[in-house]
Formats: structure tokens, C-alpha cells, sequence
């Protein structure tokens, strides 16, 4: 049955009506309400786990995995990738097999749109190997990710690795041959193997400024290769906490609007009160000062970062306007994510996937007021 939304075109900050069943089938002018905003709905290709339930864990029942997507949709979040980080090999094909069940049975599983698998194949090193296991880190096989991908019942859509591996050109070959976008993490890899792995068919770089050396030598590094190379798009966790602003407004001009991606890297604690959580086999601890800390060490492990207060941080830290915030939550991700019928965005003939929300421009503030997948509201 057709529907209707009116809103403020976040894009244009015109008043328009959308006529929507699950995809978007028209959009004209209209009056409507000058104090809401109507997006495309929300886009996080990096969630680790949130509202106190972590996705790595073979254990995570289903219906916890429900609740903590309703949790999601309140702000403002319609499609995201849940994502398996560097584990056992067992357990991460059990956390995999475990999320696509949920995806396939669950209501509102279509929301999980695809899976992301960040690891094991990154740098063994301190620093660039972030709060990820070492003893788990291991060099990439084509064979494992098939593997994984069974698991995953063919859900995995972005895979990040570190291409100063040996065996990285041939693995993202074939992975990017078989339709999955590859992303460029938690490397130590010199200017050469990072241009390498581009020219094998690496897209993207996972939150970009994170998961590196405290002390680097100026130039060059693998920071710097990467904010040169225009065949990359960055990710980047803008929760003040991950990155200065002075680095990000650095970066954003860099890369450029349209190859600049906002993602939570959230993990379990996130959308929920400080304490002890969960991040596969390991334990992390949620400060009052909202840092996501592994438990026996000073070492970030993900965020508690949601998408709305995301947004808000690019217009704070990085000086963005809404409309170009918004943008790197939506066809950005979309895009370079390989998130099918979201790349147009407010379109027709892409899924009507939508936010209702209120700005307060002096604040920043966002209060989402309404969420849309899929053209059913879930929020």
C-alpha cells in the first residue's frame, strides 16, 4: 500500500512529500512541516555490537540481537553491518553463522545488510593492531573466507585487511572478484604495498587515524599514503575521542566530501551505562568519560558511539554543514559500502529507508523523531 511522508529535504532544505511502499516511488514539492527533517535513513558498515550486546559472540541470543536493532533505529540507523573482528577461527565462524541466522529469521533482520569481518589478516604489531587479539592474528587465506562466507550464508560484504601481508594482493583479487569491497586497517604497510593493494582492488580505509603507531615517522607513512590515494575512501569514528578535530577537519579536506565515510565502530557498551562488557573473548569496560577501554589496559576497543551524535560531531569538530554530514552517513557509505538501492538518496526506485528528525542549529543537536526501512516504520 502507498504511503506519504512530508518533511524538510535535508539535501535542499526544501518541504517535499515522498510516496513510498518498500521503495521510494515519487518525490514532489509540498508544504509540510518546517521543523522536521526527512533523510535517507542512516547507513554504519562498522558495528562491533550495541546496547549491551556484542555481536561477536557465538552465544548472543536472537532475541538480544532484536533488541539492540530496535535500539539502533532510535537513532536514526536503517541499514548497518555488524562486524566480526579477529578471533579464533571457530569463533568467528560461529559469530558469523550465528548473525545470519538472526538476519534471515528475525523481523527486522533485513536491517543487518550485510556483515563485515575487520581481521584476523592485519598487522601483528602493537599499535596498529588496535585492541584486536594477537594470538588470533594470522596472514590471509582465501580458503578461511570461504569459509567464513558459508558461515555467513554469502552476507559478508566488506572485509578489512592489511596489505603488507605476502599473500594480500592475490586474497583481494579474488575476494573483490567475488563482489566484496575490500578496506585498508590496522596496517604497518609501506607506500608501495598500500598502492599495491589498491591497484588488486582495495577501496576503502577503516576509520582512518585509529588503529595505528602512537608515534609515527612523519613522512612518509602508511597515514599519509593513504590520505593521498584518491582511488580510497576513509572511514572515520568522529566521537571527539578517536580523532582530534584539528586531524579531522585535516583529513575530510583531503579525501574529499564524497570519499569521507562516518562509522560508530560501536561496540557492546555502546547505548549503554558504563561498566564491564563483552567484545568476543575479551572484556571491555565502559568509562563515565565514554571511552570503551580493554579492561587490563589504557587501549580504546571500539566506541560508544551512535550515528545521531555522530553526525552532530561532524558539524561540531569538523565545522560540516547537515546536509554534508549527513551525506557521510548515507549515499557515502551506501556507495563505497556496496549497500544495494541506497545510493541515490532521497530517489526514486531506491529503498524507502528514511529519518524523521528536529535540528537545532544552534546546539547541533539531532532528536530523531521517526525511523524507516524498507518503508515499515521501526521507530
Amino acid at each position: 500500500m502507498q504511503k506519504t511522508l512530508r518533511g524538510k529535504d535535508v539535501a535542499t532544505g526544501e518541504s517535499r512529500e515522498v510516496a513510498f511502499d518498500e521503495t521510494i516511488l515519487d518525490i514532489r514539492s509540498a508544504a509540510g512541516p518546517g521543523d522536521v527533517y526527512l533523510s535517507p535513513g542512516w547507513i554504519d558498515v562498522q558495528v562491533n555490537g550495541f546496547a549491551a550486546v556484542d555481536y561477536n559472540s557465538t552465544h548472543t541470543s536472537h532475541e538480544e540481537i532484536a533488541r539492540s536493532i530496535q535500539v539502533l533505529f532510535s537513532t536514526g540507523v536503517t541499514r548497518f553491518y555488524p562486524t566480526v573482528i579477529t578471533g579464533a577461527p571457530e569463533d568467528m565462524r560461529g559469530a558469523l553463522e550465528n548473525l545470519a541466522r538472526a538476519k534471515d529469521t528475525l523481523a527486522d533482520g533485513d536491517a543487518m545488510d550485510g556483515f563485515h569481518v575487520e581481521g584476523p589478516h592485519i598487522s601483528p604489531d602493537d599499535g596498529p593492531r588496535g585492541a584486536h587479539p594477537r594470538r588470533w592474528v594470522r596472514p590471509p587465506d582465501v580458503v578461511e573466507f570461504q569459509r567464513w562466507q558459508d558461515a555467513a550464508r554469502g552476507h559478508i560484504r566488506l572485509v578489512t585487511v592489511a596489505p603488507e601481508w605476502p599473500q594480500a594482493s592475490a586474497y583481494i583479487e579474488a575476494l573483490t572478484s567475488a563482489g566484496v569491497v575490500i578496506s585498508i586497517g590496522h596496517t604497518n604497510a609501506n607506500g608501495s604495498q598500500i598502492a599495491d593493494a589498491v591497484s588488486a582492488g582495495a577501496t576503502m580505509s577503516t576509520h582512518l587515524g585509529n588503529g595505528a603507531h602512537q608515534l609515527l615517522q612523519r613522512h612518509p607513512n602508511y597515514i599519509w599514503e593513504q590520505l593521498a590515494e584518491d582511488r580510497l575512501t576513509a572511514s572515520f569514528i568522529v566521537d571527539g575521542v578517536h580523532l582530534p578535530s584539528s586531524f579531522l577537519k585535516v583529513a575530510l579536506r583531503a579525501k574529499g566530501l564524497q570519499r569521507s565515510v562516518l562509522v560508530t565502530d560501536a561496540s557492546s557498551p555502546a547505548g549503554a551505562r558504563p561498566g564491564r562488557y563483552s567484545l568476543g573473548e575479551q572484556t571491555v569496560i565502559l568509562t563515565e568519560d565514554n571511552r570503551v577501554l580493554l579492561s587490563d589496559q589504557d587501549k580504546l576497543a571500539g566506541s560508544a558511539l551512535r550515528m545521531d551524535h555522530g553526525i552532530q560531531n561532524l558539524m561540531k569538530l569538523a565545522g560540516l554543514s547537515l546536509p554534508d554530514a549527513v551525506t557521510m552517513a548515507t549515499v557515502n557509505p551506501a556507495r563505497v559500502g556496496a549497500v544495494p538501492r541506497r545510493t541515490n538518496g532521497l530517489a526514486a526506485g531506491d529503498r524507502a529507508d528514511f529519518v524523521l528528525f528536529r535540528y537545532d542549529a544552534a546546539s547541533s543537536a539531532i532528536q530523531v523523531e521517526a525511523t524507516y526501512v524498507s518503508g515499515r516504520q521501526v521507530f
